[in-house]
């Protein structure tokens, strides 16, 4: 536990080490702009002037976290994911990296415009119906990837499992997915089923009642 802890912050250390320094720099340049320049600026420019810092504080900060989530992201996908017998991590870490990063800078921009004057009530009413539309367009898909998850937590079926499906073939699990999972039929097949359509239906699953026995 404790190696891995030092393999993570190392790999954190690697990814954030060029935005660090960005961000000490950028410290170390506002403190002798305090102490040595702030004196000979006009007070009107220096309000203009903390409102262009404060701003480049903030995405340097989100600069920051942005590695550290990319950095984590592949750190588990190298390390973590091909130990697990499921292939859902490895479907699902890169999407999660993806909507992190954008969330963040969502965030950000948020912060930063109102230091600009720019009323951000709209913007956020319409990310609010954005966001609506497009769960409603995407919903079998949430549906499915939230299947996905249940299946992998209850476990209803394992990879290399036998197990009958609901359409009453028997088949042997192959993949879980992140929206589908894929069995192999009896006579060599290929079935792709969605995960909904298996978490709402009656699994039996031949494996377990095996191992029981023995």
């Amino acid at each position: 536990m404790h190696k891995t802890s030092e393999k993570v912050s190392w790999e954190i250390a690697k990814k954030i080490f060029f935005p660090v320094c960005i961000f000490l720099l950028f410290i170390a340049g506002y403190v002798f702009y305090r102490l040595k320049l702030s004196v000979h600026i006009p007070i009107s420019l220096q309000e203009s002037l903390k409102k262009h810092l404060l701003a480049i504080l903030i995405i340097t900060i989100v600069f920051i976290l942005q590695r550290a989530i990319g950095a984590v992201a592949c750190w588990y996908k190298d390390k973590i994911a091909p130990k697990t017998k499921t292939r859902l991590d490895d479907e699902l870490i890169p999407l999660a990296r993806r909507v992190s990063k954008i969330c963040v800078w969502v965030i950000a921009f948020l912060i930063i415009l109102p230091l600009y004057g720019i009323n951000i009530n709209a913007l956020i009413a319409t990310l609010g119906v954005s966001s609506l539309a497009i769960a409603l367009a995407a919903q079998d898909t949430i549906a499915n990837i939230i299947s996905g998850f249940m299946i992998m937590i209850d476990k209803p079926f394992r990879i290399g499992d036998s197990i009958k499906i609901p359409s009453g073939e028997v088949v042997e699990v192959l993949e879980i997915g992140i929206r589908r999972s894929k069995f192999l039929a009896q006579d060599k097949a290929i079935i792709i089923m969605p995960n909904v359509d298996l978490s709402k239906s009656k699994i039996i699953n031949y494996t377990y009642g095996q191992e029981r026995k023995t």
